[in-house]
């Protein structure tokens, strides 16, 4: 079986499993964020477990399940929890959950995630969104033969594509906006994506500092590569969960990490509530 042909089991058995629901919006649930989730109404609960070829979550403040249900009154298909390539998935096994919801007809996908904040400013708790990112990850999804049936629009599934716009600015700007609405001000910033598991040393923040990145993680890049390559839309959302070696006067932590991504899921879980019916609007324009 190709790996075209595992991803279209695993959302035909999605599909069958959400019943006439036909989210056009996705969610991705970084470390510590996982109770967004419970703003979502009328859910139907999915185990990554009964997917067929679904890679299953390892890390601790990732549940490992699809949330289907209604956000802010629109449908929505949520995944509480992702996987890393540090878990020794390959970058088509990290990717395969990304593949899975552009055939189910995702049309626009919010990426979340914990990041280190580099930036001097920026404090433990800020959501920011990201205007670029930088891969640091030593490897690219998209190294193999190409796959263009994975388009999900016309000139979408090149081989080279531009990412110019990785993150769209329609919906950073949305994003924005609505954060505004919800009193509190949205900043954006230039992530940069590590293989981990390790954290990063002091010298490291300060060349990555120096390359122009605001934020630091070991997640997002890959499925934002991906998604572009369908021609999904992308909005990626970083907690600033701890700041980066050197900033900070306390060793760094997974259970720092979680603790503030707790913290601070109330303030998501509202902007993602007010802000969904946005994105559905904005995608079904755009069709």
């Amino acid at each position: 079986m190709t790996y075209y042909d595992q991803v279209a089991e695993a959302a035909e058995l999605l599909r069958g499993r959400l019943g006439g629901l036909r989210p056009r919006v996705g969610i991705v649930l970084g470390s510590g964020l996982g109770a967004v989730a419970d703003a979502v109404t009328e859910a139907v609960f999915v185990p990554y477990g009964e997917i067929p070829h679904f890679p299953q979550s390892t890390v601790e403040g990732h549940s490992g399940r699809i949330v289907a249900g209604l956000l802010g009154g629109v449908p929505v298909v949520v995944m509480q929890g992702r996987v890393h390539s540090y878990e020794g998935y390959t970058p088509q096994q990290v990717t395969f959950p990304m593949r899975v919801l552009g055939m189910l007809g995702v049309r626009a996908v919010v990426l979340t995630n914990a990041a280190g904040g580099i930036q001097q400013g920026y404090h433990v708790g800020q959501l920011v969104a990201l205007a670029d990112h930088i891969n640091h990850m030593g490897w690219n999804p998209l190294t193999g033969p190409n796959e263009a049936r994975f388009a999900i629009r016309k000139g979408a599934g090149l081989r080279f594509f531009d990412m110019t716009e990785a993150y769209s600015i329609r919906l950073r700007t949305l994003a924005k906006e609505t954060a505004k609405e919800e009193g509190f001000a949205l900043d954006e910033g230039v992530y940069l994506a590590t293989p981990g598991p390790s954290f990063e040393t002091p010298a490291e923040i300060r060349a990555f500092r120096a390359l122009g990145a605001t934020l630091v993680g070991m997640s997002t890049v890959p499925e934002t590569i991906v998604a572009r390559h369908m021609g999904i839309e992308v909005l990626g959302i970083s907690c600033v969960t701890n700041l980066a070696a050197g900033l900070g006067v306390t060793h760094l932590s997974h259970e720092e990490v979680s603790d503030t991504g707790k913290q601070v899921e109330r303030r998501l879980a509202g902007l993602l509530e007010r802000l969904a019916p946005k994105i559905a609007a904005a995608v079904e324009a755009a069709q």
